[in-house]
């Protein structure tokens, strides 16, 4: 055969994909190709064992044609366990996971490559395995189904993208066991990672194994479907547009530029945004190469960028889409308005740029790109500022969002988002600068408000079902947040409210899973980032907290809560010193309270009993100022071992429903006193009310 000549054949393909390695890469370059080249190395071996032929590598995985189904599968297995068992031997950071999608269909080779629809379903059927798992089509199930030991589960639904024929996707149980069919698409973790994201995984998985910049097809490292994957892929990340105002103080309006768009573009499904924290985490930066560098890391193929200059109540508002590839404007405008006008604008953008990236759109994301929020301009104006200092995340932050936001709902009454922004705030503000009880209170009824409101509004059940959490009812809050994310699948802290309810429902692993697709769509996060170290720790997994927070503190190092939980995970593990060293630090970065509990908990097991007892003074007088929780001198009591006195301070902590009874059941610090019948009177009282809100 010639070398121009092409085959055109029935074949089995093979796609593989090495789970995390961008992310890897970023952390650590030299580990990641070190592992790279080890897994190719042990599955190339097994290759020739099934008649396996190796076309190419794509990125961090491979591309292998199989003569028959049944060898492609059972080659696969042989992969799969193959690294499982390598993985019980190695720490965690070296473990190497990979997902396999197998389709039997018309390939044509030529010059060495393949191409045709059997490629084109394969490379989209992968992403839809689990780390470590299987996915095959219909065709190869229909000549395996006999023929394999393991039991085979139809997907509900699956999308593969930009493909006409009707394909059905079979994942492969790999310890044979058939899982109960769950109450709802989403009530387990499979169900997050393939009911929720079913319109996510053959776009988004595919695209970070693909890479984050189209290439010519006639690249050796591609395949024509790899290259037509990227192109039809539609992902932009919205870059904090600048403040070129005289007055500083306008930056909120930058900021809230910012958010707005983002917040409308992630309701267009068929469009990838990576979250808030993400983008702003380019804010001030613009370095030559920033585009390319926000290309790699977030894995977008397209770039938001503008500014806003605002004097007197005039506005210019100029913004570009920029192309991550090669750096070229794909389109841009400048806008010069008034300040009512800013919604109108923010709307005109994300229509440009949905036009511009070529998206198709359904009747309700049409409409949602042009419905405006609020018609008040000074409604929105204030809303913005809300926004603005809750990002913040600080008692300050939070006291002076909810004066903006019940500003915002005194021009504006109907203002959904507002009382959602409103809700949030006072769920954070509870335990740690009012009462919970108080607080609780007020989210769950701003949070009907919202909904009464716009039923539809994602953010609203969001809300909802935080206030649900809150008051300890799980099972309710897993609900409204099933009707969050199916409203809006890029909502990434719709999944982080899955980890904390699923936490709440002592779920650990689900919660994991779930903060870990809340960091896909927003993988520079530091309060996600944040979360998931905290989920580790609630797991007792403290080597994997302190990894895991580490690495959140390389993105913020001024972040409390991050030291806080460093200094938790320090003091399970025996280094107490270390422990009260990073509480102090926290202590140096915001003025919450729990923050200088926490130190003088440390202090009490380190045997300064002096300082800890200073610890109490200074709690005492802080309380005659502010709120201060009742399980926070619990917590210090605890330390000096004075049990009795500390479950006195949580019986009251109990009364205030403070968020300490979030994870009461698990947590270490309360090991000293879990067998003492007033404290097992507090655990029953805390189940009986989950019971109660369980409907």
């Amino acid at each position: 055969m010639s070398a121009g000549s092409e085959q055109r054949k029935l074949a089995a393909i093979m796609f593989t994909d090495m789970v995390g390695y961008s992310a890897l890469s970023q952390r650590n370059e030299t580990l990641a190709l070190e592992l790279l080249e080890e897994h190719r190395d042990a599955l190339r071996e097994l290759f020739p064992k099934y008649q396996g032929t190796e076309i190419k590598t794509t990125g961090d995985g491979f591309l292998v044609e199989f003569a028959s189904a049944l060898d492609a599968v059972r080659c696969a297995v042989e992969m799969q366990k193959g690294l499982a068992e390598r993985n019980q031997v190695q720490p965690a950071e070296r473990q190497v996971r990979i997902r396999i999608g197998i389709h039997l269909g018309d390939i044509v080779r030529k010059e060495g490559d393949v191409y045709g629809d059997g490629v084109n379903i394969a490379a989209r059927i992968e992403p839809l395995a689990e780390p470590g798992g299987i996915c095959i089509s219909n065709s190869v199930y229909d000549q395996v189904e006999n023929k394999v030991e393991y039991a085979l589960v139809r997907l509900s639904k699956p999308e593969l993208k930009n493909i006409q024929t009707s394909v059905q996707v079979y994942r492969l149980l790999l310890d044979g066991s058939r899982p109960s069919a769950p109450s709802h698409p989403r009530r387990r973790r499979e169900a997050i990672a393939l009911g929720v994201l079913a319109v996510l995984a053959g776009s988004l998985f595919l695209f970070l194994k693909l890479g984050a910049r189209p290439k010519s097809s006639a690249s050796a490292t591609n395949t024509p479907s790899a290259a037509a994957a990227i192109a039809n892929q539609k992902s932009i990340a919205v870059l904090p547009f600048v403040n070129m105002s005289a007055d500083k103080g306008d930056e909120y309006l930058s900021d809230g530029m910012t958010e707005e768009l983002l917040n409308v573009l992630t309701k267009v499904k068929a469009l990838r945004v990576p979250g808030r924290s993400s983008s702003f985490a380019f804010k001030g930066k613009n370095e030559d190469d920033i585009f390319r560098k926000v290309g790699e890391q977030l894995h977008v193929n397209a770039v938001l960028e503008g500014s806003v200059r605002k004097a007197g109540d005039q506005l210019r508002i100029t913004a570009q889409l920029i192309n991550v590839a090669d750096g070229f404007h794909i389109w841009s405008e400048t806008y010069d308005r008034d300040m009512k006008d800013i919604l109108a604008v923010q709307s005109d953008v994300a229509q440009r740029v949905v036009q511009a990236l070529q998206v198709q759109l359904g009747v309700d994301e049409e409409r949602a790109l042009t419905k405006k929020p609020t018609e008040n301009p000074e409604a929105h104006r204030l809303y913005l500022l809300g926004r603005y200092h809750f990002a913040k995340f600080t008692r300050a932050g939070w006291t002076n969002a909810i004066h903006y936001y019940e500003q915002a709902l005194q021009v504006d009454p109907n203002f959904a988002l507002a009382y959602c922004g409103l809700a949030d705030t006072y769920g954070w503000a509870g335990g740690q600068i009012m009462a919970g009880r108080e607080a609780w209170a007020k989210e769950m009824e701003l949070a009907q408000k919202a909904l009464a409101l716009d039923p539809n509004l994602a953010e609203a059940h969001l809300a909802m079902g935080t206030a649900l959490f809150s008051v300890l009812g799980p099972h309710a809050s897993e609900k409204e947040l099933d009707r969050a994310v199916e409203l809006n699948p890029n909502l990434a802290l719709a999944y982080d409210q899955y980890g904390w309810t699923f936490a709440e429902m002592g779920r650990l692993d689900d919660a994991i899973a779930a903060e870990k697709k809340a960091l896909e769509l927003d993988p520079l996060s530091t309060f996600l980032n944040t979360d998931l170290a905290f989920f580790l720790y609630w797991a007792r997994r403290y080597e994997d907290a302190i990894t895991q927070i580490r690495k959140t503190l390389e993105l913020d190092s001024n972040n409390g809560f991050a030291h806080s939980i460093l200094g938790w995970c320090l003091i399970w593990k025996g280094s107490k010193a270390e422990a009260g060293a990073e509480f102090q630090t926290a202590t140096t970065l915001d003025d919450l309270p729990w923050y200088k509990g926490s130190l003088g908990y440390a202090c009490a097991v380190s045997g300064d009993r002096a300082k800890a007892e200073q610890v109490l003074r200074e709690l005492e007088n802080v309380a005659k100022q502010r709120y201060v929780s009742p399980a926070i001198r619990a917590s210090v009591y605890l330390g000096l071992g004075e049990n009795e006195t500390a479950l006195d301070w949580l019986e009251k902590a109990y009364e205030d429903r403070d968020p300490c009874f979030w994870w009461i059941n698990g947590d270490q610090l309360y090991d000293s006193v879990r067998n003492e019948p007033r404290f097992k009177a507090l655990v029953q009282k805390v189940g009986a009310l989950k019971q109660g809100a369980k409907r």
